[in-house]
């Protein structure tokens, strides 16, 4: 390539409303219609449940100002990578940078591609149902069937996301408003029910209740994994509009929004299936719909179809952007952080995630993987407040549009070590021995690759075979971008205001 074009760089296409919409569309996945008993079975009564599904929206939305702060702090894309960067890379040489590439390999590696994967046969699985049924398939075919139409929805998410971001925008807010109008048919129903005085099961109240202190932060983890995915906006702050104002504006509207949604949700069920129910019957949500919607059951399959769809592209979207800031800071190779000269996508992030997916999806049953996560997140969020805490007084003179009271991410750190902790001293699992493999994994790499800065001849051929076939280039560095005023418009078009109030 002659020269290098101008103006080549992750464009800001997220107004408020798709921000927004990219939070519910990763925190609003399958669970809450196919598992939700998970707490359940971990509290033994509806009331503590219901109590349990309200304090995870409360303890999230503690989180999610947290990190809405850390954004203002940091302002850029890449979430937990670029707050563990600016918090602790400094501090040491070689332990510094430390967090934020285990973070980053962990993630990028085996995380999020298996997370995408499990996501995508769940959407296979209820896409294929109705035809199943239908066509009497065998259980060989159905498995073929199943693969087949997994590998295709992948293709088409990977596609969405390596075009364009505006795509993506359109297609990923059509599917959000689509899963947001199968939940509220399912608590249409449920009100419906309790119009009619089906109300024995929630008159049990907290009758039964096996909640204990070891049983706590179990049932609090069935909830939490739920609601992962309050930390979307953050993770791709350099394409959302006017960051200042809408990252926390996203959050206070889309987490207690979802926090309603599973509310009233868990509710509705409970009007026509008992406890034993909910916690025995593979779908809840399919079960409820046989028993409560009549001809109009047909909307809980595609609900779910729908809002898997949804959150698995919404998922792609955003771990490709912390692949992209990874590599500009030297963490991964220097080629994924690249942008399409014509797409203005990090088209080469996009790929490398596409085909970490389809591994997973070939490999089988990856249940287990997820399983190791769940906690290892917890690890990630207390780390992140830890950062927020430091930066306090490392970053002191940084101005902040926005300032949580710093008992929240106090609170909050608290809670995460209780949530990493327990479930090794209680109940240690192979899961865990697992997720003590990946990280070591990571020091492997970090060592000779990261810290002593070797390289190998194949990656320049790599680097410029990568750029030849899919005219990339490395994206132009914007000084203004840092300092970016919010005079931006929104997606209305109209500006808004420069600031919002510091909570004190």
């Amino acid at each position: 390539m002659t020269s290098i074009p101008k103006n080549v760089k992750l464009r800001r296409e997220l107004g408020l409303f798709s921000a927004v919409c990219l939070i519910i569309s990763v925190m609003l996945g399958s669970g809450i219609f196919v598992s939700p008993a998970n707490a359940l079975k971990n509290t033994g009564s509806v009331g503590m449940c219901l109590v349990i599904w309200m304090s995870c929206g409360l303890l999230s939305l503690l989180g999610a100002m947290s990190y809405a702060e850390l954004g203002t702090v940091v302002n850029k894309s890449g979430g937990e990578f670029s707050f563990y960067q600016s918090a602790f890379a400094d501090m040491h040489k070689f332990w510094g940078p430390l967090p934020s590439f285990i973070y980053s390999w962990v993630s990028i590696m085996y995380v999020r591609p298996a997370e995408v994967a499990i996501i995508i046969l769940t959407f296979a699985e209820y896409f294929i149902r109705p035809f199943s049924i239908l066509s009497s398939m065998t259980p060989e075919t159905e498995h073929m069937v199943k693969k087949t139409v997994s590998i295709l929805a992948l293709g088409i998410i990977t596609f969405i996301n390596y075009t364009s971001v505006k795509c993506f925008i359109k297609i990923q807010n059509v599917f959000t408003v689509c899963k947001v109008t199968a939940c509220i048919v399912v608590i249409g129903g449920g009100l419906y029910q309790l119009y009619q005085g089906n109300t024995k099961n929630l008159m049990t109240g907290f009758e039964g209740t096996t909640l204990s202190i070891d049983t706590l932060p179990i049932a609090f983890y069935s909830g939490l994994w739920a609601y992962d995915g309050w930390t979307a906006t953050t993770v791709v702050s350099e394409e959302i509009k006017n960051p200042r104002r809408n990252i926390l504006l996203s959050i206070l509207l889309a987490v207690p929004f979802v926090t309603m949604i599973y509310v009233l949700m868990n509710v509705s069920y409970l009007t026509v299936l008992s406890v034993a129910e909910m916690t025995s019957v593979q779908a809840v949500a399919v079960e409820f719909g046989t028993r409560a919607l009549g001809s109009f059951s047909f909307i809980i399959p595609l609900g779910v179809a729908t809002a898997t769809f949804g959150c698995a592209l919404s998922v792609q979207f955003g771990i490709t952007r912390l692949c992209f800031a990874a590599s500009r800071e030297g963490q991964m190779l220097e080629v994924f952080s690249y942008v399409s000269v014509k797409k203005l996508t990090p088209a080469p992030a996009v790929v490398l995630q596409g085909l970490l997916t389809l591994i997973c999806l070939l490999c089988g049953d990856i249940v287990v993987l997820i399983e190791f996560a769940s906690f290892l997140v917890w690890m990630f969020y207390g780390i992140s407040m830890a950062a927020l805490l430091v930066m306090r007084y490392t970053k002191r003179d940084v101005k902040r549009p926005f300032k949580v009271p710093i008992v929240i991410p106090i609170f909050v750190l608290i809670v995460s070590t209780v949530l990493f902790i327990t479930p090794i001293l209680n109940d240690p699992k192979p899961q865990f021995l697992i997720g003590l493999v990946f990280i070591l994994s990571a020091f492997l790499i970090y060592i000779p690759f990261v810290y002593q800065k070797k390289r190998l001849s194949i990656v320049d051929n790599f680097t410029k075979f990568i750029q030849v076939l899919m005219v990339v280039v490395p994206p132009e560095k914007d000084e203004t971008d840092a300092e970016e005023n919010c005079s931006v418009k929104d997606d209305e078009g109209e500006t808004e205001a420069p600031m919002i109030a510091a909570v004190v």
